[in-house]
């Protein structure tokens, strides 16, 4: 099973005068356009973190590629680079229809790719050989092949919901008619966390920013229809404000995120009403779309009542409904009550 899910494992170092460099790979016909889309696009990440260093496993979509990948960041003592630290990423690539695999069960793998990271450094510091690198990746590529059947089997011995799907059950996704939701919201307010809480029942912890843009679907049967829900995960950052028109192109719904422990992301939601209304050009026509006020777990932290967000809903022609990617809780029922507005707006 692993084999089919897996594609490739990629070492890539942080070159102070030429940038992400690819230095190991496996297999070792691995395309130069994957590697070097792979180790661009790992390194580059950090930049939108300031530089931080994840400490975590890290889910990266490479979307041209129809691949995405779980990235180990590396971070070791060398007084010799600027700022005395060397930075080097191993991404493991696996092919997108299996992502679930890698949300549901992140936490199983970590062991196995922080072990591999110390190795690694261990390696690096003592000035190995390239082969000796290179073995290190490849067996960890090998441990979680092991990891992964293991699971596989697991989950055929229980009920669990299957992140191991079948490929009927794969094409059974892309049935009914598609329809483009863009998410929208203030950074940080849990607009990513949502929509894998919805797609894929995980939930990320670490706080990632989106590169401008994040795409993922998820097909679902409302009654007797099935709807194809493709969700764009807008960034919330001001850098990306002008790239955000033309990810609006196209919508048929929205849905307006705000954190209720930050008042204010609720305070933001007009405008990003405003900004999607006017680049969809909808002045006279009614968008569909729902707000959603997130982290509704967080009680004892909150600092936006239900009234308030109830009167800006109202104002802007929108269902308002409380949500925690958390927990879970109102994130599936929010998206079914789209996707029947949806179906009904096509009728």
């Amino acid at each position: 099973m692993s084999e089919e899910i897996i594609t490739a494992i990629v070492y890539t170092l942080l070159d102070e005068k030429i940038g992400p460099k690819p230095f190991l790979w496996d297999p070792i016909d691995l395309s130069d356009n994957i590697s070097m889309s792979v180790g661009i696009k790992s390194i580059t990440m950090l930049s939108t973190d300031q530089g931080v260093i994840p400490q975590s496993l890290v889910i990266i979509p490479f979307p041209m590629l129809n691949l995405k990948g779980i990235t180990k960041y590396i971070e070791r003592a060398d007084e010799s680079r600027r700022g005395g630290a060397a930075v080097s990423s191993i991404t493991l690539l696996f092919k997108e229809a299996y992502d679930l695999i890698f949300y549901k069960y992140i936490d199983y793998l970590e062991s196995a790719f922080s072990e591999s990271a110390q190795k690694i450094i261990d390696l690096e510091n003592n000035q190995a050989k390239s082969d000796d690198i290179y073995t290190e990746i490849n067996e960890l590529k090998n441990r979680v092949s092991e990891i992964l059947d293991d699971l596989s089997n697991k989950e055929k011995s229980t009920s669990e919901l299957e992140a191991f799907p079948e490929d009927n059950k794969i094409e059974e996704r892309k049935s009914g008619y598609n329809y483009k939701i863009i998410i929208c919201g203030d950074p940080s307010v849990g607009k990513t966390s949502t929509i894998l809480r919805f797609t894929d029942h995980a939930f990320i912890r670490t706080y990632i920013p989106t590169l401008g843009v994040s795409i993922s679907e998820k097909n679902i049967k409302v009654d007797n229809d099935y709807a194809n829900l493709i969700l764009w995960d807008i960034a919330g950052q001001s850098k990306f404000e002008i790239m955000r028109r033309h990810f609006y192109k196209g919508s048929e719904a929205v849905i307006l995120i705000f954190d209720l422990t930050n008042l204010k992301s609720f305070e933001s939601i007009p405008n990003w009403y405003n900004d999607v209304i006017k680049n969809l050009k909808m002045q006279n026509e009614e968008l569909i779309g729902f707000i959603l006020g997130n982290k509704e777990d967080l009680l004892d932290e909150r600092k936006v009542s239900v009234e308030q967000a109830n009167e800006i809903a109202k104002k802007l022609n929108l269902e308002y409904l409380e949500t925690s990617a958390l927990t879970g809780k109102n994130v599936e029922e929010s998206f079914c009550k789209l996707a029947k507005a949806l179906i009904k707006s096509k009728q």
